[in-house]
């Protein structure tokens, strides 16, 4: 829909708004059903639906009313202000028990909707519920203290609305600069947003001025978990369990850094800890199960996901850890179960994704390429369609790190950055091959394995700026920025990974998107070493297509995104090589899996490493490993994974189009 109609529709509903204002609600009916001819878009039929309801309620057509809440919920599961309208018109039928239910399912969809919340204490009186009763006064107590303005953005946040709550937000916090629920709200959005920079910068003003606030320190907290910044949460953490000892979700969390951290045994003992005084709570036994993997301890993690799944049957997120130690085999049970739970009516999008992705890798384990390739294809276009993901954002900014980072710009600054040689990059696509290339060095007596570290990525998202004026300001600004701010970046970036290292003089970071930025990295680190972990196109692809990532990596959710972004990543590639000569090692990994020893002398001929045997007998070296291929890289080289994709070639053709599409 262009934006004229789309316009005019909106004047529309607006026009029925102030009939239903004005109590004219036969014309608000007549024209809100003239009006549901003409709207094509989604969002503006649900909201057609949700007014027709509204004036067929006070018409008092109950019955007719109640069709259109569920020809909107039919548009839209989690409209809560359907369900609020439910819960009005069970009320006027005297319907109580229905009507305390819509309202339940209307404040959990968004918890700031007032007037839901006030019907629910009267319900709750009615129906003899002391506790829910106190809970809901509590709740729209906490409501009634937000200034409009907030308790507005809190509403679109719960709607899903973030851009237009962030413009509420920020121009409240014009007004009120040091409102401290204001900027924890600002920085949730940017949560969500994925502007981590902008949300963790927020958090830590928010301490500053208000160090004893609880909820902006465990936002805070959350947030470096998110980043992968232990050494930090870790204070954080000990300084919330000072206030409140006996809290358990700051204990979990606590566990959950010392996981991230490497101190995978202490992490255990919380995780266990905390089951012990809330043993059916399935998250904890789920997080046990991933302390226990990054362990090593797979038999043991796998009775923790099984746990898990047997508390909450429809829990995604557990069958998909258990598919996700790439070594389970699931039975002929939990395949019907995956699958009766993908039925389920008010499932979450995130668990009906994991449990299609679980099912995709059950089937392919039993060679039924047809059903496992339909499970992978339905998970995957959910989730792209969830992430809204536009892969020529991707090829725009491989278009401008090509235009700015020129031979002519390492020439004239080049040589400005710190020269330490600790950090080895290690990049690529995921599912390339890049965990075990980090095995390996990792086994070498001179290097610290560590993870996938998002320093370059944030450096990267500063340089960009937020200004939408202006959104190409990085890496144009590489070659204008003050030349002394190279070196202290570098030194940034070595002071703030040294939390992550242990006592090697050199260490690995193998965050594979940072061959969007090597240019950037050659600026400031001139004398680090750079391996591109590469994979043969179809095998990559289709590898990094049946895994669920954590987070990010958007693009692997279509196989035509999938290809066009490797054909970007070959490109950007290409230009490095040509203009930073030698400053790249590509390692194949069908070259690795044919001869591993030449690959690693290889390998560590070019960080200036001498060979050490225990390279080449990596699956035996005990570290935490957090990524998808923690269990492949603990068992010694196997070939059968390079031609996997071959049983879902008739599939395929996307990727290949892309792929051919030079």
């Amino acid at each position: 829909m262009d934006n004229t109609s789309s316009s005019v529709i909106e004047a529309q509903l607006k026009s029925i708004q102030q009939l239903i204002q004005s109590a004219k609600f036969t014309d608000a009916i007549q024209q809100g059903k003239q009006c549901l001819n003409e709207i094509t878009d989604p969002q503006q039929q649900a909201e057609c639906w949700y007014l027709i309801a509204v004036a067929q309620r006070y018409q008092k057509s109950y019955e007719q009313a109640l069709e259109s809440v569920e020809q909107l919920l039919s548009i839209n599961e989690k409209h809560s202000r359907a369900y609020q309208e439910q819960g009005y018109i069970y009320l006027a039928l005297n319907q109580l028990t229905q009507a305390k239910g819509a309202f339940e399912q209307a404040v959990k969809l968004n918890p700031c909707l007032v007037a839901s919340w006030q019907e629910l204490i009267e319900l709750y009186r009615e129906f003899k519920q002391p506790n829910e009763l106190q809970q809901t006064a509590n709740q729209l107590e906490k409501l009634k203290k937000l200034p409009p303005a907030l308790l507005a953005v809190t509403e679109l946040m719960h709607e899903g609305k973030f851009l237009k709550a962030e413009q509420i937000c920020r121009h409240f916090l014009q007004q009120n600069k040091r409102h401290i629920d204001g900027m924890c709200l600002l920085a949730e959005i940017g949560i969500e947003l994925k502007i981590y920079d902008d949300a963790e910068f927020l958090l830590a003003t928010a301490l500053e001025l208000a160090p004893t606030h609880l909820q902006a320190r465990s936002l805070y907290l959350n947030l470096l978990i998110r980043l992968g910044k232990y050494k930090t949460a870790e204070k954080q953490v000990e300084l919330l369990l000072k206030e409140q000892p006996t809290n358990l979700s700051f204990k979990v969390a606590k566990a959950s850094v010392l996981t991230g951290l490497g101190e995978t045994e202490q992490a255990i003992i919380l995780f266990e800890e905390a089951i012990e005084t809330e043993k059916t709570v399935a998250g904890f036994h789920l997080q046990l199960g991933h302390a226990l993997k990054a362990k090593g301890d797979i038999e043991q993690a796998v009775a923790a996901y099984q746990r898990a799944y047997q508390l909450k049957p429809s829990y995604g997120d557990a069958y998909w850890s258990l598919a996700n130690t790439k070594t389970y085999r699931f039975s002929d049970n939990e395949i019907e179960q995956m699958q009766t739970q993908q039925q389920q009516q008010n499932l979450e999008l995130t668990d009906k994704v994991q449990l299609l992705f679980a099912t995709g890798k059950a089937f392919e384990d039993k060679q039924a390429y047809q059903h496992a390739f339909n499970a992978y294809q339905q998970g995957n276009k959910l989730q792209h369609e969830h992430n809204a993901f536009d892969i020529s954002n991707i090829e725009q900014q491989v278009a401008e790190q090509i235009k700015y980072c020129t031979a002519a710009l390492f020439e004239q600054r080049g040589q400005l950055g710190l020269n330490s040689p600790d950090p080895i990059f290690i990049v690529g696509l995921p599912r390339a091959g890049s965990t075990l290339l980090e095995q390996i060095l990792a086994s070498h007596s001179q290097v610290d394995g560590t993870m996938e570290l998002h320093n370059i990525l944030g450096l990267a998202a500063r340089l960009k700026g937020r200004d939408p004026k202006n959104t190409n300001q990085y890496p144009k600004n590489l070659g204008e920025i003050n030349p002394d701010y190279f070196k202290r970046f570098g030194q940034q970036f070595i002071d703030e990974t040294r939390v992550y290292r242990e006592q090697a003089p050199l260490f690995i970071d193998k965050m594979p998107n940072n061959f969007l930025h090597i240019g950037l990295i050659r600026l400031i680190l001139p004398n680090a070493k750079i391996i591109d972990a590469r994979r043969s196109p179809m095998a990559c692809c289709f590898s990094g297509f049946k895994q669920l990532f954590a987070e990010g990596q958007e693009f692997s959710y279509s196989l035509d995104d999938i290809g066009r972004y490797y054909q970007a990543y070959l490109k950007l590639m290409s230009h490095w090589h040509t203009v930073l000569p030698d400053f790249v090692l590509t390692v194949n990994h069908e070259d690795v899996v044919d001869d591993l020893e030449k690959e690693v002398r290889r390998i560590l001929a070019f960080c200036d490493l001498e060979f050490e045997p225990a390279c080449l007998e990596f699956h035996k070296t005990k570290r935490t490993i957090k990524t998808p291929s923690s269990e492949q890289v603990r068992q010694p080289i196997y070939k059968s994974a390079t031609e996997q994709w071959r049983h879902f070639e008739p599939y395929l053709t996307p990727l290949k189009q892309a792929l051919n599409n030079n």
